[in-house]
């Protein structure tokens, strides 16, 4: 490691720093919403469980098109107002706005209505979302050129991401509060204009106050024209071809699809194993538990780990930073057969603090480190910079393996047994419900490490690539 110290232009002041971070809760806020929001489409609106799984999932297929392509156009935009940040201003409004129209469901309306309604408007909603994330993620990038400084750039704007987990848990016990909604589709429909204001305000904010680039040395980039549209999209094709033959970008897709994806799989199977095994299969005594789980996790996260990650990584270099996060994750994935025990409810929060390495470095580091493999990109393929199409395609990956950990989650429930229609589940199946959930994301960690071992872009010759780039550009 080198002590190059970060010089005063590459420092992100701190106002920008909380408003970047602002519309990472958004980035947050938004998905954790809907997440919650798509239980209800079952008990509150009454949609079949078939078609309440095709709701969704389809929309993803259409995220999935839209993403790299609002990078490529991110990345090529020629504007007074910058690359992004008119993007993310008109999509933050858009977001919340479409956010809150979608949920405007109604149990009197026929089932097959409902279900185009939300289709229809999930797609609409997910094209002024991916205007405004997409952008975001590249703004990110580019905000610092300094390798530390983007690692405590990331890090604070995930400390304030992790708000919203801290929130999200709570809209289950708000939204089936008798007390506080007549019925659970007016806690829906109100809740989510609550939420979409929130992301408006909070989203607007870095196209407001966060820097861009200097677009002067910005060269080489696609004219955005109708007349131009078969050659913008062969552009765009080529783009990603050189993305995908970068193997430093791939190691990093690899092993967030790993942790990620081993994460999520069993993200809800804590849920379970409170109700079923700690207490018996009664809701009732469960009570805010699972609540409280999330809610510490998050909380743990955001004032413990993510500090501590931003430390290891400008002390020993984020490959070794992540390398020894994940595995205390798989420490703290380990205690959970111990830390889930009926005697001592209380004992649940015990592997939290090692447990949550994983997903805290995760996120941290891996969009550092995205940062760095732009610059590198840069140095090998030349100009236009591409900071909008890395962050779609990373997130992309990030997606998909969202996407694929709903259904293999589905799966292994099965496998192990589960009977979803049963108060009291058999002890067989509790064995290993505990073991999947501890087993599954151990593994996939495990693997995350391996392929992470072989990483090369270290800081020396991270400042390296740095600083050919600026003599290549004529910059001071």
């Amino acid at each position: 490691m080198t002590s190059a110290k970060t010089v005063s232009k590459d420092r992100v002041p701190l106002r920008e720093k909380v408003a970047f971070g602002a519309g990472n809760l958004v980035n947050n806020l938004l998905p954790g919403s809907l997440g919650v929001f798509a239980f209800f489409l079952l008990t509150a609106f009454g949609m079949d469980p078939f078609l309440a799984g095709l709701l969704g999932g389809l929309p993803r297929f259409f995220d999935a098109i839209t993403d790299p392509i609002m990078g490529y156009i991110s990345d090529n935009t020629k504007s007074k107002y910058g690359r992004r940040k008119p993007y993310i201003f008109i999509g933050a409004i858009l977001s919340g706005i479409l956010f809150a129209v979608l949920w405007q469901l109604n149990p009197e309306n026929s089932q097959m209505y409902n279900f185009w309604y939300f289709l229809i408007f999930s797609m609409i909603y997910l094209l002024g979302n991916t205007m405004f994330s997409t952008p975001l993620i590249g703004l990110g990038y580019e905000m610092t050129s300094d390798y530390n400084e983007r690692t405590r750039l990331m890090g604070f704007s995930q400390t304030v991401g992790q708000v919203a987990w801290m929130i999200v848990p709570w809209f289950w016990v708000i939204i089936a509060d008798p007390e506080i909604f007549e019925t659970q589709a007016i806690g829906v429909r109100r809740l989510s204009i609550i939420v979409g204001a929130a992301c408006m305000l909070l989203g607007i904010l870095p196209a407001l106050f966060c820097k861009e680039i200097d677009q002067t040395n910005l060269t080489n980039r696609d004219d955005l024209t109708i007349k131009n549209i078969a050659r913008n999209f062969k552009s765009l094709i080529r783009n990603m071809v050189l993305i995908f033959k970068n193997t430093t970008f791939v190691r990093l897709c690899a092993a967030t699809f790993l942790v990620f994806n081993g994460f999520q799989m069993v993200a809800s199977f804590s849920y379970f194993i409170m109700v079923f095994y700690m207490f018996n299969g009664n809701y009732g005594d469960a009570g805010t538990w699972p609540a409280w789980f999330s809610t510490i996790s998050a909380l743990t996260t955001a004032v413990l780990i993510i500090p501590i990650i931003t430390w290891m990584s400008n002390r020993w270099g984020k490959r070794k930073a992540f390398l020894i996060a994940t595995l205390i994750s798989i420490v703290g994935y380990a205690l959970k057969w111990w830390g889930f025990n009926p005697e001592n409810p209380w004992m649940v929060f015990m592997p939290i603090p090692f447990m949550v390495f994983g997903i805290g470095g995760l996120f941290t580091l891996m969009m550092s480190m995205t940062a760095d493999v732009c610059d590198l990109d840069e140095l090998n393929n030349g100009m236009p910079r591409k900071e909008g199409t890395f962050g779609a395609i990373y997130w992309w990956m990030v997606k998909l393996g969202q996407g694929l950990a709903l259904v293999l989650g589905g799966l292994v429930l099965k496998l192990v047994g589960f009977d979803q229609n049963a108060s009291i589940q058999t002890a067989e199946t509790i064995t290993n419900l505990r073991l999947a959930d501890i087993l599954i994301p151990a593994i996939t960690a495990a693997l995350a490490i391996w392929v992470m071992w072989g990483y090369d872009l270290t800081e020396t010759k991270a400042r390296e690539i740095k600083d050919e780039l600026v003599s290549r550009r004529g910059e001071l």
